[in-house]
């Protein structure tokens, strides 16, 4: 008996199957017809005698029915209510009303969601075209249920993504940011961080037609799930090199360095930048940013954000490899003391990253004491003996002067380091260290 029905009970999946299977391809082909022209009304689709546009839920009795097929065999099978409801979305979306339409799409979003094999057929049924459509739309209820049937539709699905670029979502995002109310920006950048994935893939993905989007959204929107979405996609974006030129040139290095400053911000700001700097155009728009290096001195000194830190110092080691200017435009805004609470209590990654940055600044101290080229004999035996006592009394007062800015230094860094193996590290710096040996 058990076996009996386990072969029933197969058999009735299978027949389920082959229903979806010719539903599919009764749709796609009435869908085809449609683009030629030929005159295919949604009634005649059938396939084996069986009429799809007569099913509907009223033809569910206790969830069951009996279907008879050409060759005369009966089968007892399980109609899912979920099936009924996609081939009804489906008829809707592509010939019902805007009406029928929005709550097509708002079934077609949860089918989708709840199924991802269901989510990968959808799109062979021709919906992506008509849902691209409707996201274009004035009506706001439209746009939304549009928009949100189509991140689902997305969501890890590769295909789906590019038919959605393919039929042209990108030129259907908001041109004008403040006539969208907060509710639909977030639901659109949603949508376009999901589709720029398709960056790191060979598919060709036009950066310039939603950067202005994300851009109008980082500078004027309040939510910062919106905020979250938009550097999402800017950091996929960036890790094309290529795309560096497009972003530099929207002005997005300055609005990133302002977001790196928000600490709930700050790390996926910094990773954007991070990429951006080893290009050649996002290294010199940091240089020339009045926010640098002051944005992300600051950010060294936040003890919570072990990864900013880590981050931070990165840049700056790349702004200041080579070049002088930088390093003396960093050592103005007191870099230095800063770099050295990091070596203390940073992070392993951060402490190694700023010991050698704080190499590089002794270098170049030492570099600037350096004697002038050319005899100095002659120069040193015209010096008095009171200009000697004087020279003398200057080099103690400025000793004296050094030592009083290391012990302060020392007792800030005091105050911020832990008892035991962080007091340890302190002393064995003041044993180790020298007022020679610092760069500043």
């Amino acid at each position: 008996m058990s076996n009996s029905s386990s072969s029933s009970s197969s058999t009735s999946i299978w027949v389920l199957s082959y229903i979806k299977l010719k539903f599919f391809t009764s749709i796609k082909r009435f869908v085809q017809s449609k683009s030629t022209g030929k005159q295919f009304g949604p009634s005649d689709i059938h396939f084996d005698g069986f009429d799809i546009a007569r099913i509907s839920s009223r033809d569910i009795n206790n969830n069951e029915k009996v279907l008879e097929f050409g060759h005369g065999m009966k089968e007892e099978i399980i109609v899912e209510d979920e099936a009924v409801i996609l081939q009804r979305s489906v008829k809707k979306l592509h010939f019902g009303s805007w009406e029928e339409k929005e709550l097509a799409a708002q079934e077609i979003q949860r089918l989708a969601k709840e199924d991802i094999k269901v989510r990968k057929f959808m799109t062979e049924l021709g919906i992506v075209p008509v849902l691209v459509s409707m996201a274009a739309s004035e009506v706001t209820g439209r746009r939304r249920a549009a928009v949100k049937a189509l991140i689902e539709l997305a969501n890890g699905a590769y295909t789906n993504k590019a038919l959605m670029v393919e039929a042209g979502i990108l030129s259907k995002l908001p041109k004008k940011i403040d006539l969208v109310n907060e509710s639909t920006r977030s639901e659109f950048a949603e949508l376009v961080l999901s589709l720029s994935s398709l960056a790191d893939t060979q598919f060709p993905l036009d950066s310039s037609e939603f950067l202005p989007f994300l851009t109008g959204i980082l500078v004027s929107s309040s939510s910062y799930e919106t905020k979250e979405s938009c550097l999402g996609a800017l950091y996929n974006l960036s890790t094309v090199l290529e795309n560096a030129r497009p972003l530099v040139s929207n002005g997005l290095v300055d609005i990133l360095l302002e977001m790196s400053s928000i600490k709930k911000f700050s790390e996926r700001a910094l990773v954007t930048l991070g990429n951006l700097v080893v290009t050649l155009m996002g290294k010199k728009a940091m240089e020339n940013s009045g926010l640098m290096p002051e944005n992300l001195i600051e950010i060294l000194s936040w003890d919570d954000k072990p990864k900013c830190q880590e981050l931070s110092v990165y840049i700056l080691m790349i702004l200041a490899h080579q070049s002088s200017a930088q390093r003396e435009k960093m050592a103005q805004s007191g870099i230095v003391t800063v770099l050295l609470g990091v070596a203390l209590l940073g992070s392993p990654l951060a402490q190694r990253r700023s010991l050698k940055l704080l190499q590089w600044f002794k270098d170049e101290r030492q570099r600037k004491m350096e004697p002038h080229s050319g005899p100095q004999t002659s120069r040193i035996a015209m010096v008095s003996a009171v200009n000697q006592r004087e020279a003398q009394a200057g080099k103690r007062m400025m000793k004296s002067l050094v030592k009083q800015s290391l012990q302060k230094n020392m007792q800030i860094i005091s105050q911020r380091a832990n008892a035991g193996e962080d007091s340890s590290k302190l002393k064995a710096l003041v044993i180790s260290t020298s007022s020679k040996s610092l760069p500043y």
